[in-house]
């Protein structure tokens, strides 16, 4: 089980590892087993040449359920979406859509690269929706974080069965939707299943922050979702616990949450991470994601270069998802997640600096293969092994269903 990625321009984001204008990657038993020039082994060739060898992008919060009402929020504040989605179409929703928005939007991540993705999972009205949420997870060839953010909690002890190690993680309530003791219960809960927690604070559910600190609820298996407004002592705050922060820069500049944190996360000694929230309101690939967060950060103060954009979409995503000895760089011993770009493509030819070209003008459609544990899942352009015709028809009909029963009329 040996394949050797052969004369590719290889972004490692690993510095002992460095960029290679001409490398090899071999591959064996899923994981990366030598980075350099001219490697000579016995081994299954794919001829990498005219490709850029990336690792695979990590999105550390995607509400996945939502797939079937892509560019219905384009125009939505936050007020809007919540509305829209949790007030007028999730109640209607059945574990067989949940089930394709599932694994319609995993593939979509997957097609564009994203080998890890933190599936932040709201649509519980029900255990069964949850399971519907998993099925489709385990069935699209990519690397899923569960994070469960149950209507009632005593199901998450149900979940923790079915997934164990890494493939799960709690997502709360918080301070945004519940009581402070609440959040303190379900952060105990989490501990006690050995869960990393996910919560989204912004505006002025940051003011919880400091409560949350003193009463030990923030460490380093915390991600704060979104974070926008925070001061500078909250910075701190989170500094000093060891907490991540997962940046949603298209979501929280359109829909008004203020401008993404991204320089001042950095300033502070925080590594922020990426992610695409929901694609109603956002396109799904990370590209988009850099591009915004890059373009943003140096409108307002000319910081961040085009690598630290790569870094936040791979290795800092990793970090994020407790996957960071596993994930996020092309470093021998980790797991073969790579993304190979078709650098001949005439919306990135010619290639002079491959991160700048991979930041500025990367899109899904430069995706030309992608492979998980060393497993090729995409390959010339194609998702590989999926019957995405009859997938299309069914998502289409349960999003028709969805619109119907609440009295949406789609354009």
């Amino acid at each position: 089980m040996r394949t050797l990625l052969r004369n590719g321009t290889v972004v490692s984001l690993d510095p002992a590892v460095g960029d290679l204008r001409r490398g090899d990657v071999l591959i064996e038993d899923g994981r990366i087993a030598a980075v350099g020039p001219a490697i000579d082994a016995d081994a299954e060739i794919v001829d990498a040449t005219g490709k850029i060898v990336l690792p695979g992008f990590v999105d550390t919060h995607r509400h996945t359920w939502q797939t079937a009402f892509r560019g219905l929020g384009a125009d939505w504040t936050f007020d809007e979406y919540r509305a829209a989605m949790h007030g007028t179409l999730r109640p209607h929703y059945r574990p067989e859509d949940v089930y394709l928005g599932n694994l319609l939007g995993r593939l979509e991540a997957l097609n564009s690269g994203v080998t890890t993705m933190l599936d932040w999972f709201h649509c519980s009205d029900r255990p069964e929706n949850a399971d519907a949420a998993i099925d489709a997870l385990q069935e699209a060839p990519g690397r899923s974080v569960f994070c469960y953010c149950a209507a009632e909690p005593s199901d998450v002890t149900r979940v923790r069965k079915r997934l164990p190690g890494d493939e799960m993680a709690f997502g709360l309530r918080g301070p945004m939707l519940t009581t402070m003791d609440t959040t303190a219960a379900d952060v105990a809960l989490a501990r006690e299943l050995g869960l990393r927690v996910s919560v989204h604070v912004h505006g002025a559910a940051c003011a919880s922050l400091p409560e949350m600190h003193e009463r030990k609820l923030l460490d380093d298996r915390t991600t704060i979702v979104h974070g926008n407004g925070l001061t500078d002592a909250q910075l701190a705050i989170i500094a000093e616990a060891g907490c991540s922060v997962t940046i949603s820069p298209d979501v929280e500049a359109k829909m008004g949450f203020g401008w993404p944190e991204t320089g001042r996360l950095l300033a502070a000694g925080i590594r922020p991470s990426l992610s695409i929230d929901d694609c109603p309101s956002a396109g799904g690939d990370m590209f988009s994601a850099m591009r915004t967060a890059f373009a943003v950060q140096r409108g307002l103060d000319g910081s961040l270069v085009a690598r630290d954009l790569l870094e936040l979409a791979t290795v800092d995503g990793a970090r994020a998802c407790g996957r960071g000895d596993r994930a996020g760089s092309i470093s021998v011993g980790k797991d073969a997640d790579l993304v190979l770009i078709d650098a001949d493509e005439l919306s990135v030819f010619p290639v002079n600096d491959p991160v700048s070209t991979v930041v500025t003008a990367g899109h899904p459609g430069v995706v030309d293969s992608v492979f998980v544990g060393g497993t090729a899942v995409k390959r010339d352009g194609r998702l590989l092994g999926v019957e995405l015709p009859k997938l299309r028809a069914r998502l289409l009909e349960s999003r028709d269903r969805i619109a119907a029963a609440a009295g949406l009329a789609l354009g």
